[in-house]
């Protein structure tokens, strides 16, 4: 890992992680930059320090952080993952037993766990056992710790916990976790005091990945977890309509997390004028208590905690139900699609950060589900490559299927580069 304090010039940010104590600003050039905040007895230091590294993704936890190389390797700190020197990056892929299972897809922070999803499907966990989010028994890992009298359970060696998996959704205040399978099959362990996890009653640990039963029609798009409750996004499948994506909550209601006057122990929808017929949600984020909504028509909506001001608002209301926001000025006069949120755990961002073009292969494949046209180059990031990319965004929220038909016809018969200008 290389480090250097420096002033940085400003770059296209790619994404933001944010955590209590740390802040993670992605750059589309594969560098970051981290904000940190951290205490010794009699003073609070703050640092910022730059990570040169090519880095896909970046995550934070408590007081730990983690970073997804674009070869697929993960690095991460922290004294659930590194005791002996806790600001000091180790490579955690590595620590894989599986040799040829340490291509690394996707990671997900949650309290004090990091969860690595493989190019082979599989998930490995690393950090706290405490609440079962690692879903190992009582009687592993379990350690002495030397300054509290306390037994301390985590394990700082990946522990494959499922295969077969598809996405991995989890939250930096979240001490349990979400596994959707291929078959979109769901299931979920750990904290689960307030029925976090969706499953209808109020154990406090379910310490075995267990199957979430009545999920909500659709298709699984996202779960944010906040601390004691969840957020899920389904979209309406129905090919005779126009895809709907729609939220879902359980959970801990005391701090106004749910977007409902009550507490649910089942996702169950949450329902507002503010998402109207011809709106659709592009893009949540979940913090300690608090939610972000951007939907399409370029409205931002939020609901929870509030009493740091990070709902947005200008003033320190708590919000039960969803209300809209007043955005700030735009800077750039670009697809709402372009936009996304992104909340700690009591402070929120609005950036703006385009898809990257290194995904575009992925986005088409999904898409028409053609893989001859692989071969395409797409990382030139001219006009042509803009172009193409901002119609996979309009397919999603299907704005215009008279243009997607016209590109599934040019790619169809391989010739993107040549016959973009076509669609101008």
């Amino acid at each position: 890992m290389k480090m250097k304090n420096e002033n940085e010039n400003e770059k296209q940010i790619k994404q933001i992680a944010s955590s209590g104590a740390s802040t993670i600003f992605l750059f589309e050039n594969g560098k970051a930059i981290e904000y940190l905040r951290y205490f010794n007895p009699n003073q609070i230091f703050n640092e910022k320090i730059q990570i040169e590294e090519n880095i896909q993704k970046v995550t934070v936890g408590y007081q730990n952080e983690a970073i997804l190389t674009k070869e697929g390797n993960v690095f991460a700190k922290g004294y659930d993952i590194n005791s002996k020197n806790r600001r000091q990056f180790i490579n955690i892929s590595s620590l894989i037993e599986d040799t040829n299972d340490r291509i690394i897809k996707d990671i997900v922070y949650g309290y004090q766990s990091i969860y690595l999803l493989t190019s082979n499907q599989n998930v490995y966990g690393i950090g706290s056992n405490k609440f079962g989010e690692l879903s190992l028994s009582s009687k592993i890992i379990i350690k002495k710790h030397k300054n509290l009298n306390r037994k301390i359970r985590k394990t700082q060696k990946p522990i494959l916990m499922m295969k077969n998996i598809s996405k991995v959704f989890s939250g930096t205040p979240s001490s349990f976790v979400f596994l959707l399978n291929s078959n979109q099959e769901l299931f979920g362990c750990g904290k689960n005091n307030h029925s976090s996890l969706g499953l209808g009653f109020r154990k406090k640990k379910i310490r075995k990945l267990t199957k979430i039963q009545n999920i909500p029609k659709g298709k699984i798009i996202d779960i944010q977890c906040g601390s004691d409750y969840s957020i899920m996004l389904i979209e309406n499948e129905n090919e005779n309509e126009n895809p709907k994506r729609k939220l879902y909550s359980c959970g801990y209601y005391p701090y106004n997390g749910l977007g409902k006057d009550n507490d649910t122990y089942e996702f169950t929808e949450i329902k507002s004028s503010l998402f109207e017929n011809d709106d659709n949600i592009i893009d949540i984020s979940v913090g300690y208590y608090h939610t972000l909504i951007l939907t399409s028509k370029g409205k931002l909506i939020g609901f929870g905690l509030n009493n740091l001001y990070q709902l947005g608002t200008g003033d320190t209301n708590s919000q039960s139900i969803p209300i809209q926001i007043k955005l700030p000025k735009l800077r750039f006069n670009e697809d709402i699609s372009n936009y996304h949120v992104s909340c700690g755990n009591s402070k929120s961002f609005l950036y703006y950060s385009p898809s990257s073009f290194s995904n575009l292969e992925e986005d088409l494949i999904k898409l028409f589900g053609r893989k001859e046209f692989c071969d395409i180059s797409f990382k030139t990031e001219n006009g042509e490559i803009i172009k193409a990319h901002k119609l996979i965004l309009k397919y999603r929220l299907n704005q215009n299927q008279n243009e997607i038909e016209k590109l599934q016809e040019i790619i169809s018969k391989n010739q993107l580069k040549n016959q973009i200008k076509y669609l101008k």
